[in-house]
């Protein structure tokens, strides 16, 4: 028997929830307005989807991405693919402070690289969100880091110098593991020997004219990210920018220009080229309005469903009651995870969660002599680093969308956050990095 899709499983829970409401005595008007005022606060995430379908589509049609998985498979050894797929979105996400845009631009290109250098695609992505993850923690420009941050009254630098005990050490055990798996699940020999040939090499050139000003798309996004401008408008900007460059670079026409920005690029636009490798086909084939259709249905459908949740505060109230009799230190701090990741998962909403576990256990924390920053801290650990562990997650939909790859072929290697979810709760315990005030 298959299991249920996850969309009819949160409709069924909220005309479960809804219908439950109207039996206690609640209006359909409140009900619905509570639902609406949800889906207008998530509406932000359906733009930025519809935004990377576009961003995606016109960085191919118009030899971006191309270009830089062309010159990637020159430049970069695919034997060390699973390192370099989990450093490169570092330093992205460090610069721009969002793992989104790391992974929907860098993270597109290496897995790109990965899929016509025969590596493990599973591996791969978890590198790369894992990468894209951790820099976007380490980094002031982040929004999770800095709700975080607000939601506990905990100056911005402190609360990125106390994600380093937790954090870093959980990164470089990662890398050296992912470095590790390239021994384990190494390049196939047949793989290398067509890589040697250079026929996916000279299949990405019969079907794009590459060109310096193919960079400028990227650069927008960089530029927006550093700037700080908002994230919809950047990607519009850069994806005109690029849909520019592929009418007076490629070869490609209007029309396919139009049908790409609608559904997709389609290699067979390209009616010069007669074959196309697969492997090709499979790379390039994507982008679009449509791209993240299923992923933006499904969002809706979490949104009504938490929509109903919030018309109740039920979430915090549930927090409150399970967690309000805690009394030592290091079992406070090992319920604000438990509570951070019960919120975030059934709202998928890490902002709401900032909030709610940073209202719900700072009078807690100030009573016990625990430093707030264990609590900003905790927030990220167990709240923004299990996003993509959550298969209904707005985060997983946009990995899965974004790079192609199943939440079942990449969730368990995601080493970086399946190691934090360890090293967070052995801190508590053992009292390292928890930064105790001396009592009275």
């Amino acid at each position: 028997m298959k299991p249920f899709p996850l969309e009819i499983i949160f409709l069924l829970a909220a005309v479960f929830s809804a219908t439950e409401l109207l039996i206690l005595g609640y209006k359909w008007n409140d009900i619905q307005n509570a639902v609406v005022k949800k889906i207008a606060q998530g509406f932000p995430v359906i733009l930025i989807f519809f935004s990377i379908g576009l961003l995606i589509g016109s960085w191919i049609i118009s030899g971006t991405i191309p270009m830089l998985v062309y010159y990637g498979i020159k430049l970069i050894n695919p034997e060390y693919i699973y390192l370099i797929g989990f450093v490169v979105p570092i330093i992205f996400s460090l610069l721009t402070g969002t793992s989104w845009g790391s992974i929907g631009t860098i993270g597109v290109v290496i897995i790109g690289i990965a899929s016509i250098a025969g590596v493990d695609l599973g591996i791969t992505a978890g590198a790369i969100v894992g990468g894209a993850y951790f820099g976007d923690k380490m980094s002031p420009l982040s929004d999770t880091t800095n709700l975080a941050s607000a939601a506990t009254d905990v100056p911005l630098y402190d609360h990125i110098q106390s994600m380093m005990y937790t954090t870093f050490p959980s990164a470089i055990i990662a890398a050296i593991l992912f470095f590790s798996l390239s021994f384990i699940y190494p390049v196939s020999a047949e793989v290398n020997s067509a890589l040697a040939t250079e026929e996916t090499l000279t299949a990405i050139q019969s079907l794009f004219d590459f060109n310096i000003l193919l960079i400028i798309p990227p650069i927008i996004v960089l530029v927006g990210s550093l700037k700080r401008k908002p994230t919809v408008p950047v990607m519009l900007l850069s994806a005109f920018s690029a849909c520019v460059l592929a009418l007076f670079i490629q070869e490609y026409s209007l029309q396919d220009l139009v049908q790409t920005l609608l559904k997709g690029f389609q290699v067979d636009m390209a009616t010069w080229v007669s074959v196309v490798p697969e492997n090709v086909t499979v790379l390039f084939n994507r982008g679009g309005l449509y791209a993240l259709n299923e992923a933006i249905f499904f969002t809706f459908m979490v949104f009504i469903f938490i929509g109903i949740l919030d018309m109740v505060k039920a979430m915090p109230t549930i927090v409150n009651i399970v967690f309000k009799r805690v009394r030592k230190r290091w079992t406070l701090i090992l319920s604000s995870l438990v509570a951070t990741a019960f919120t975030n998962a059934f709202t998928s909403n890490q902002s709401a969660t900032s909030f709610i576990i940073g209202d719900a256990f700072k009078p807690a924390y100030d009573k016990l002599k625990v430093s707030r920053k264990v609590l900003s801290r905790s927030i990220e650990d167990y709240g923004t680093m299990i996003e993509t562990l959550i298969p209904w997650h707005a985060s997983s939909l946009y990995v899965v969308a974004t790079l192609g790859v199943s939440f079942a072929d990449y969730w368990h290697w995601q080493l970086l956050t399946i190691i934090n979810l360890i090293i967070a709760p052995l801190l508590a315990i053992t009292g390292i990095g928890c930064f105790y005030k001396k009592k009275k």
